[in-house]
């Protein structure tokens, strides 16, 4: 006992060393920048100019009173759980079928499957703008097929939203499927055998051995997914309605810029950004406890 301490504070310099530029890095760039927003959030402030007017929680009591960022909370939580249990079930399905499968061509299809994900945003938004054009675009062409007279996707306040997470989902489902697809691979076949002489079929196999053997990696990826999420959505909707049709199709990120950059209220639009941050860290926390191991 007393030589295991020993040897632990000879290597403490050596621990701390590896520690410190990754600690140093954190707190320039993660701590320090999220505490100063929330100091921010409790003025009134343009951003441009020197002048501050310390209004405490005011920003904050704002907000459950403006429409527009209840819309665009709105907008984000049906973007959080809509997209997340589309992609989720998508990308389990498919990275369980070809894991399981006999295919020859299983690299191909990772590979074509993971090409969204590797395309930048304003490719995506182009791609999608283009399928949803109201007159020549993809969908409209295949509906009118069947003498249906197609919507405008991203002009009607019901659909935009909706049709923002489609393009998500297209291009978050081949990632996630490449990350299963790896995490399925290193479960032992002797689980599989066992289950299968006890005469468990496909789905008995994936719900009982599949996803309990895989569920560490489902918890990393859904704490992922929340993030990317979050910042995607804000992306996606810049590049492909900048928030319209009438602010139908704004997020909470893309509702902050708006705030602090063009209507110069960035006091307002930090506090907005501190309930970006609560929000994350919330609902990170819901996913953990939720898919936390039963003893």
């Amino acid at each position: 006992m007393i030589r295991t301490s020993s040897i632990r504070k000879k290597n403490a310099p050596f621990l701390f060393a590896c520690i410190a530029p990754a600690a140093l890095l954190c707190g320039l760039f993660v701590i320090y920048p999220a505490f100063s927003i929330f100091r921010i959030s409790l003025y009134k402030w343009g951003g441009y100019t020197r002048e501050k007017v310390f209004v405490g929680l005011d920003n904050y009591k704002i907000l459950f009173s403006d429409s527009r960022f209840l819309h665009s909370l709105r907008n984000s939580l049906i973007l959080l759980l809509t997209v997340t249990a589309v992609t989720l079930v998508i990308s389990l399905f498919t990275a369980y079928l070809l894991t399981e499968s006999s295919l020859k061509l299983k690299s191909f299809f990772r590979v074509v499957f993971y090409i969204p994900n590797i395309l930048s945003v304003v490719v995506v938004s182009a791609i999608f703008s283009a399928i949803y054009d109201p007159r020549r675009g993809l969908l409209n062409s295949l509906l009118s097929v069947f003498g249906i007279s197609g919507p405008l996707w991203l002009g009607e306040r019901e659909l935009v939203i909706y049709s923002i997470a489609l393009a998500m989902i297209w291009q978050a489902s081949g990632y996630y499927m490449v990350m299963y697809m790896a995490a399925m691979g290193a479960v032992p076949k002797s689980l599989y055998e066992a289950a299968e002489v006890e005469g468990a079929g496909s789905l008995r196999r994936f719900f009982s051995v599949t996803l309990p053997s895989i569920l560490p990696q489902l918890r990393t990826t859904l704490t992922f997914f929340v993030i990317s999420n979050i910042n995607i959505s804000f992306l996606l909707v810049r590049a492909m309605t900048g928030g319209g049709p009438d602010g139908a199709s704004e997020v909470l990120l893309s509702y902050m810029y708006k705030q602090s950059y063009t209507n110069s209220s960035y006091g307002y639009g930090m506090a907005i950004g501190s309930s970006v941050f609560i929000l994350s860290f919330a609902v990170c926390a819901a996913v953990n406890f939720i898919t936390r191991p039963r003893d």
